[in-house]
C-alpha cells in the first residue's frame, strides 16, 4: 500500500498515511486535532553509488543546474 502526505490547515500539521489507491484523495481527519486534511504532492529522492560506493542524490533535492527544463537537464543528462 502506498504512503500519501496530508496536510491540515488548521493546526498547520503534515502527516503521513498508509492507505489504498482508490482513497487517495479522500480527505482524511487529522491526527493531531480530527479536522479534515488534504492529501500533499509527494516528492520522491533517489539515489546513486560511485565506484567507491558513496551514495549521492540524483532527484528529489529541490536544486537544479541553470541548464535544466521541464522534461530534461542538458548538463547531467537526465
Amino acid at each position: 500500500m502506498p504512503i500519501y502526505e496530508y496536510f491540515c490547515a488548521e493546526c498547520d500539521h503534515r502527516f503521513e498515511m498508509m492507505r489504498p489507491i482508490s482513497k487517495a484523495s479522500i480527505e482524511t481527519p487529522c491526527p493531531k486535532c480530527g479536522r479534515p486534511a488534504r492529501r500533499l504532492f509527494s516528492r520522491f529522492a533517489s539515489f546513486s553509488k560511485d565506484s567507491n560506493g558513496v551514495s549521492s542524490p540524483i532527484a528529489g533535492t529541490g536544486s537544479s543546474c541553470a541548464s535544466c527544463t521541464a522534461s530534461s537537464c542538458a548538463e547531467c543528462g537526465l
